[in-house]
């Protein structure tokens, strides 16, 4: 049997659940793998989880093929609009923040609220000047918005769109869930949004309990999908309450999607750790591009039932496996 040390530390990363397009899969799962690695590298070297799932997450802001950061998705003015959390499982203090515009990394923003405010989320314009006194740059409006996000904004503006065609093809949000060699569990998620979502428009993920939720008792959660059926059913606090009742961190996240589908008619993903380091990334949508780091070993997958491996060093473990890591749900 594994001991607690024999399993910890371990980053699971996911780059959203929905439909991806075949030409933006390869990048999608090329990224949550680049962000898992530079997460697990921090752990390794004995950093914080803390520490872990703020740089694997500013990575996918960075990257443009993901909704945050540089990727994100546009209002229905043509505008970026972001929204960030982080959550310590240690102490529980967490960190918000909503619809900010100009802040190229909304997730580092997010952790300031939390060390250096009273505070447990900011907004708009309240957000900006807080960035402002915190020394943290600014960026214009236009370096956040990629020629792909203006293209399906302008496409959803037709008289015609289909308005369930108008959320597919955008790539998702993005977050990442960690234990460290101490113990230690955080969680951290950022989004654009909706695409052509009304202006001001706030969705799960800076609302503690339903974009993430980290406790050291019991595990932590990052969430994606359909925002406002996420908050209907509080997601991330609703897959750890069933971890807290005795359900395995893989089914708790499968009951909480399920519950969701039922309730709700919403669709998304999780990843998700409990403090022994176990781990799952689960979903009830098309796809979702996830990625774990653990004990040297890379796992990632995009479709349900996909799982390949390969060692950290790069050296493949599982050619194109066909083992699997979830089931589909309901």
């Amino acid at each position: 049997m594994l001991r607690v040390n024999d399993m910890l530390p371990v980053v699971v990363v996911h780059g959203g659940a929905g439909h991806i397009p075949k030409d933006r899969s390869e990048m999608s799962t090329a990224g949550v793998c680049s962000a898992a690695r530079a997460g697990y590298t921090i752990l390794r070297g004995g950093g914080s989880s803390m520490d872990a799932v703020l740089e694997a997450v500013s990575i996918l802001e960075n990257n443009p093929c993901f909704n945050a950061g540089c990727g994100s998705v546009l209002n229905i003015k043509g505008e970026v609009e972001m929204d960030a959390i982080v959550m310590d499982g240690l102490t529980l203090g967490s960190g918000a923040v909503s619809a900010v515009r100009n802040i190229a990394n909304p997730i580092q923003l997010a952790r300031l609220v939390m060390d250096k405010t009273s505070h447990s989320c900011l907004t708009a314009e309240g957000a900006s000047q807080f960035a402002r006194s915190m020394g943290v740059p600014e960026v214009s409006p236009e370096s956040l918005i990629t020629e792909y996000s203006h293209m399906r904004w302008a496409k959803n503006l037709a008289p015609d769109a289909n308005p369930v065609e108008s959320q597919m093809g955008k790539m998702g949000t993005v977050g990442a869930v960690a234990v460290d060699s101490e113990g230690n569990i955080a969680c951290a998620t950022s989004t654009g949004g909706m695409l052509n979502k009304m202006e001001g428009r706030v969705g799960d993920t800076p609302c503690i309990g339903s974009g993430g939720y980290a406790d050291n008792q019991v595990g932590a959660v990052s969430t994606t999908g359909h925002g406002e059926a996420i908050m209907k059913v509080t997601l991330a606090r609703l897959i750890l309450f069933h971890m807290e009742q005795g359900q395995s961190v893989e089914a708790a996240s499968d009951l909480g999607l399920a519950y969701m589908k039922s309730r709700v008619s919403g669709l998304g993903g999780v990843v998700s750790v409990d403090p022994q380091g176990r781990w799952a990334a689960r979903f009830s949508s098309l796809q979702m591009s996830w990625a774990a780091a653990q004990t040297e070993t890379l796992h990632y997958g995009l479709y349900v039932g996909e799982h390949f491996t390969q060692s950290l060093g790069g050296a493949p473990l599982t050619g194109s496996t066909a083992h699997l890591a979830s089931k589909p749900l309901g």
